[in-house]
């Protein structure tokens, strides 16, 4: 039967990296898909990001698994077009009982402020623009995840002259966290959890790109992947470059299954000790 049958799952940022493996990890324990990515470049993002054919291909994995999906192309910045994906999903699948806001972009190492805002309005405003829409459609009982990053739970810091993206980014991780640790409270009464996971370096297309070779290896012009490798190694404790996507949707899935039905307003680390790397003082309770 799986540990989320019959649930339907709506996930942001779908069409490929963590959100198409939440998709995937989702649909093999019995959930129907509500998918949604924007499918289209944003100008202050170094990398290319996901096209329809990505998002295709999440359908063609998702119903290889015999389970239903709903994709469309939205953008999380823009509200109504979110509210609209979600009632044509709950209109064909019957029912929503949990939501993965996921989507995010890391528009780094370069100059440009609009970064700071693109980094803030996708990664932070669109997590508040999917549970928006999401939670008129939620029961009692049901699931919120937000993405995070081990970013948000670092000291932050930033370069002269300043990255924008970067410090965008950073931000809205950070928001990410305080709004999932106060959107809990609100949601107790209901049974409704919310929580966050804050996954380290991922090996996703954001993770392999040049913005980001750069920020790794700044000493070097044009460094490639092979360059960035062994300073990937230092975000983690445990002598990894990064984890894998399905690491994440592993949580993720633990998150959305009744398995976690009193976990919430948690701060989920997969991050192979990078943070306890960073902080040796004793947790506070």
């Amino acid at each position: 039967m799986g540990r989320v049958p019959g649930k339907v799952v709506f996930i942001t940022g779908a069409a490929r990296g963590q959100g198409r493996a939440h998709a995937i990890r989702l649909a093999e324990e019995g959930a129907d898909i509500i998918a949604v990515d924007i499918c289209a470049q944003i100008d202050s993002v170094g990398y290319p990001m996901a096209g329809r054919g990505d998002l295709d291909e999440t359908v063609r994995e998702v119903e290889k698994l015999d389970r239903r999906i709903v994709a469309r192309t939205a953008d999380v910045r823009d509200p109504a077009a979110l509210r609209s994906v979600v009632a044509e999903g709950v209109a064909e699948l019957g029912r929503l009982d949990a939501v993965v806001a996921q989507a995010g972009i890391a528009p780094i190492a370069g100059h440009d402020t609009q970064a700071f805002i693109d980094a803030v309005t996708v990664d932070f405003n669109g997590v508040v623009n999917t549970v928006e829409a999401a939670l008129p459609h939620l029961p009692d009982g049901g699931s919120v995840v937000a993405t995070g990053s081990t970013a948000a739970l670092m000291p932050p810091t930033h370069d002269s002259p300043p990255d924008p993206g970067k410090l965008g980014y950073s931000f809205a991780k950070r928001s990410v966290a305080g709004f999932v640790n106060d959107l809990a409270i609100v949601l107790a009464p209901r049974r409704i959890r919310a929580n966050a996971v804050h996954p380290t370096n991922t090996n996703t297309p954001m993770l392999n790109s040049d913005p980001m070779y750069r920020v790794f290896r700044p000493d070097l012009e044009n460094p490639t992947r092979e360059d960035a490798l062994p300073a990937f190694h230092s975000m983690t404790a445990m002598g990894l470059p990064y984890v894998e996507p399905r690491d994440i949707a592993d949580a993720v899935l633990f998150l959305v299954s009744d398995e976690s039905r009193y976990i919430t307003g948690a701060q989920l680390r997969i991050d192979a000790g990078a943070i306890v790397n960073r902080r040796l003082q004793q947790p506070q309770f």
